[in-house]
């Protein structure tokens, strides 16, 4: 499996960040899955999904601190890497 992610240290506070479809933000039950799915890559992090949508503007759904934090950063300076798991 290989999926885009990225690991971030801002303000004391390590997270990372995992892209997913649109449609997973879109019910809760979804987005339990890929929490729970992603969180064993990044173990004790705060995690953060993100979906683009069409016109490539970002959603972000986790942590409300983290989310107003990434609201404020374009998405081209977040360091994604692809992860192979």
């Amino acid at each position: 499996m290989q999926f885009e992610g990225a690991v971030i240290k801002e303000q004391g506070i390590t997270f990372a960040i995992v892209i997913v479809k649109p449609h997973v933000l879109n019910n809760s039950h979804s987005i339990d899955d890929a929490r729970q799915g992603f969180s064993r890559h990044f173990p004790g992090m705060p995690l953060i999904l993100m979906a683009q949508d069409s016109r490539g503007i970002p959603t972000y759904q986790g942590r409300k601190d983290i989310v107003r934090y990434l609201a404020n950063v374009h998405i081209s300076r977040i360091p994604w890497k692809r992860y192979t798991v």
